[in-house]
């Protein structure tokens, strides 16, 4: 058993998420930097689906009740455990009645916290992820609160020792700046050329608007081509006929201010969408918080399928050093 003692600014239990109910207008939450969600289940020798803490910005504070490994990757909000410095990328031992706190954050923005075993909470809809917008899974379908209890399940899959690291050369590393792939569409027909251009080639500010559902940038306003608008749009430039949004997907609401729908947003809605974020950088997007900067690069398909690749080759190797 885990007692939070403080909850932190936004702590949830998310593991992969709800795959396959994005046509009914279920959308998959889950953790969203799932490189750093994937290797602390490793560290922490569980079972690739097994749940986590997704810590934001401010961590809490946990009494562990039992003897347990953890592991803690992501975003460098740095841990304590009873006060002293702990590594992160690494698995960690805590025992019954020590308290692991965090200081602010240094870098990133997202903090994952794996214990042996898992998170227990029910499963709903195939997944034991927290949607808080409409308050199921996790732990009563919303973030932690002081007080609250959390049970240690067993999707333990394999005994990893005390110490064990991965290659600092694959430790991700969170700068200010941020450059994030995109694929250029579903609808940036609607753009003017130049507009393209200017999203393509402007540096983004990422504003307070920034959490699960998506990120607001602020920058230039984008013009659309002018068009009679067809039936079932609204009447604004940037509406379309209702369509479906990709995760990573970015609209522009009247030309104002892009947002990156990320893993709690809507499914569809009549907005175009004119560039999609490649499922690699999501995870990057997870680690960028108010006010650093972003770029957009266009990428084409198979530049993105490529990265893909090369992701799931990196936490192949993490799996086979382990391994040895």
């Amino acid at each position: 058993m885990i007692k939070v003692i403080k909850p932190g600014l936004q702590t949830t239990v998310q593991d992969q998420g709800r795959v396959g109910m994005y046509e009914i207008g279920m959308p998959p939450s889950g953790a969203m930097d799932k490189f750093s969600f994937t290797v602390a289940n490793l560290l922490a020798g569980n079972q690739p689906n097994a749940a986590v803490l997704e810590i934001t910005y401010m961590g809490p504070a946990l009494q562990f009740e039992k003897a347990m490994k953890i592991s803690l990757t992501g975003g460098n909000i740095p841990p304590k455990i009873n006060g002293q410095a702990v590594p992160m990328w690494e698995t960690l031992q805590v025992q019954e009645g020590d308290t692991l706190t965090f200081d602010f954050v240094q870098s990133g923005a997202r903090t994952y916290l794996a214990v042996e075993g898992g998170i227990d909470v029910p499963v709903v809809m195939n997944s034991r992820s927290t949607y808080t917008l409409i308050g199921i899974g996790g732990y009563q379908g919303r973030a932690l609160a002081e007080g609250d209890v959390l049970a240690v399940g067993e999707m333990k899959q394999k005994d990893v020792p005390v110490g064990t690291k991965i290659d600092p050369a694959l430790i991700p590393i969170y700068e200010k700046t941020h450059e994030i792939r995109v694929v250029v569409g579903l609808c940036s027909y609607r753009l003017t050329e130049e507009s393209l251009s200017t999203f393509l080639e402007s540096e983004w500010t990422v504003t307070p608007e920034a959490n699960r559902i998506g990120y607001r940038h602020k920058g230039e306003r984008l013009k659309f081509v002018d068009r009679e608008q067809p039936f079932g749009a609204g009447s604004n430039p940037s509406n379309v006929t209702d369509l479906g949004y990709p995760i990573g997907s970015i609209q522009v609401p009247d030309g104002v201010e892009p947002i990156v729908l990320l893993h709690d947003a809507v499914t569809g809605g009549g907005y175009a969408t004119i560039a999609t974020v490649i499922s690699t950088d999501l995870n990057r997007m997870a680690q960028i918080k108010t006010n650093e900067k972003v770029r957009f690069r266009a990428v084409s398909l198979s530049e993105a399928l490529e990265a893909r690749q090369q992701l799931k080759q990196q936490l192949q190797q993490i799996a086979d050093n382990m391994a040895m």
